[in-house]
């Protein structure tokens, strides 16, 4: 298989390293516009300078990591030379050229997945199964939390610089930490309304925000919290699913799992306290898109999946900016703000 990668960014590298690991015959390219000219990429992949360089070289597959703002530009060259697609989260910093993309991947038949590699994590499917499987009954409500200091994400690049501060590249807390809207939405279904409050409130070098505080409001009727901030010190994740016959707790720190089921009246663990290699679920990502472009299976994070994170993202924003709720489309009806 011959394998584009597009970015070479911290998360290029590392799905550059776990191809080695999964495909060590796969021929790899990069498409790196930035850097020195003659600057090698790791593990002897061909380094090259454009996309219409890339299509000359005919890629199978392609994972899509340069800056959220360029994803869909990127995407649609790729996908109208009939290249599978691995987008990274978000798809996109704006709802321009989502939908073309999807129509486009659809009628060629290509993969096009979105990775929000949360989904390939261990303790999380051990959340959702249970849920699935009734252990606390009916989801009442859901709290969401994550924060990390911004200048230890990448701790071998300046912060400043990096696509994670900057609004121009599709940065901020909302889209950058947008693994917490998917997970709600996976655990708990469509989000029907949400209302966002953001702001810049740290002393960190950037023009985004650097803290979110959402209420979301989901078809089922229960509803949820996510907090999102590049502030906090230690990192700190996690979530409590509060449900008619019990609670779920999810340690993203530890990643324990806990269920309190109201009949027992106990803590019983579901995934225990211990060391996880955080790689594994990029890698278990990666082997299920080779395995989608391969046609062997669909993509667990399908386009539409990612498509209505990215409204659920967007509209967060637009009720910051507005004061108000924003209620998201539904069953043919237009997106419109709440007074």
């Amino acid at each position: 298989m011959r394998v584009l990668i597009v970015g070479l960014g911290s998360i290029g590298r590392r799905h550059l390293a776990n191809l080695r690991q999964l495909l060590p015959q796969a021929e790899v390219i990069v498409l790196r516009r930035q850097g020195g000219l003659y600057e090698p990429a790791p593990g002897g992949a061909r380094v090259i300078r454009s996309l219409e360089d890339a299509l000359r070289l005919a890629p199978q597959a392609a994972i899509v990591a340069s800056p959220a703002a360029c994803h869909i530009s990127d995407a649609m060259v790729l996908a109208q030379h009939g290249v599978h697609l691995l987008v990274e989260k978000p798809l996109s910093d704006s709802m321009k050229g989502v939908d073309e993309l999807i129509r486009e991947c659809e009628q060629r038949a290509l993969t096009l997945m979105v990775a929000y590699n949360f989904r390939f994590y261990p303790p999380l499917q051990r959340l959702r199964d249970a849920l699935l499987g009734g252990d606390i009954g009916r989801i009442v409500s859901i709290r969401a939390a994550v924060g990390q200091y911004l200048p230890d994400w990448r701790r071998d690049s300046d912060y400043r610089q990096g696509v994670s501060g900057r609004r121009e590249l599709g940065g901020g807390a909302v889209l950058e930490l947008s693994h917490e809207l998917d997970y709600v939405r996976w655990l708990c279904g469509e989000v029907t309304e949400v209302f966002g409050l953001t702001e810049r409130l740290s002393d960190l070098e950037i023009d985004v925000e650097d803290t979110a505080e959402v209420l979301l409001r989901f078809a089922s009727g229960a509803i949820g919290s996510v907090h999102l901030d590049m502030v906090q010190q230690p990192m700190a994740r996690g979530c409590r699913v509060v449900g008619t016959e019990g609670t779920l707790l999810w340690d993203g720190v530890t990643h324990r799992v806990q269920l309190w089921n109201t009949r027992a009246k106990i803590w019983h663990d579901l995934h225990p306290e211990a060391p996880l290699e955080r790689n594994l679920m990029y890698l278990a990502e990666l082997q299920h898109f080779i395995d989608c472009a391969r046609g062997e299976c669909r993509p667990r994070v399908e386009a539409e999946d990612a498509r209505r994170v990215l409204k659920i993202a967007l509209a967060i924003k637009a009720s910051a900016a507005q004061g108000r709720p924003v209620k998201l489309q539904q069953a043919g009806e237009s997106e419109r703000c709440v007074h």
